[in-house]
């Protein structure tokens, strides 16, 4: 069985989520405009209660998107991830 594997680069998606997975960058690059817009959301808001000293939701705020980077990354690292158009982001010889 024939999976279809992303033209995208695995190896920038992997770098992308890790150093700016918060902010949702790697789901701009992989083409999945609405989940890095909600990504990015969770880090702007965020910020926005730490601005505004409501410290305990800003750290819950970036306590649940980290935590959703985290497996974001998680799944991309093992191969289970899918670009916007449903194909596996992955090496070549991993599928």
């Amino acid at each position: 069985m024939q999976t279809d594997i992303s033209p995208k680069s695995y190896g920038t998606a992997v770098a992308l989520c890790g150093v700016f997975g918060t902010a949702g960058i790697h789901h701009f690059y992989l083409g999945d405009f609405w989940h890095g817009l909600a990504d990015l959301t969770l880090l702007v808001l965020a910020i926005t209660f730490f601005v505004q000293g409501n410290d305990g939701l800003g750290i819950a705020t970036l306590l649940a998107d980290g935590v959703h980077t985290i497996v974001i990354f998680y799944l991309l690292i093992t191969g289970q991830w899918r670009d916007g158009k449903g194909r596996i982001v992955a090496i070549p010889s991993m599928t």
